[in-house]
This record gives C-alpha cells, sequence and structure tokens, in this order.
C-alpha cells in the first residue's frame, strides 16, 4: 500500500464481512513500527456529543493493515496517539 495521509477514506471489510468507509485520523510511529487510527466516515458525519469509536491498525512490512489483536498492544498505541493527536 503506498503512503497513508491523515484524511483519505479507505473501504474496509469488518467481520461481518461488511463493507466500511473509514477516514485516517492521524498516523504514528512507535518503536519504528508504523500505526494508523481510522474511524467510520459514518459515524464522524454525525454531529453528536458522544465519543466516536477509533480503530488502529499495525502497518505492516508490505502496507498491509493489521488489526491489533494484543489488549495491551492497543491501549499503548491508543494512550500515545491521544496524547500527541
Amino acid at each position: 500500500m503506498e503512503t497513508v495521509n491523515t484524511g483519505e477514506i479507505f473501504t474496509i471489510v469488518d467481520e461481518n464481512e461488511q463493507e466500511q468507509d473509514v477516514e485516517v485520523l492521524g498516523k504514528l510511529t512507535v518503536d519504528g513500527e508504523e500505526y494508523v487510527a481510522v474511524a467510520f466516515v459514518e459515524e464522524l458525519l454525525i454531529e453528536s456529543e458522544e465519543d466516536i469509536d477509533v480503530f488502529f491498525f499495525h502497518i505492516e512490512p508490505n502496507g498491509e493493515w493489521a488489526s491489533i489483536e494484543d489488549d495491551e498492544e492497543f491501549e499503548r498505541i491508543s494512550t500515545l496517539f491521544e496524547n500527541t493527536h
């Protein structure tokens, strides 16, 4: 995959095989590893006082996005993203 930029919209397939549009909220490099934060476009378009769900993906060396399965890694990346964005 090419370079990912904040604001870009991508279509991903969720665990129910449904296509979902997500917008890149930001990127983060931690210990030489790249991560991307995304949110569902549909949630971003709704004006609400509620927090939106943010998802993080690890960008593999081949450019593919991989879900973060480890809870500790997710919490670490989430906290670092919140503190830097």
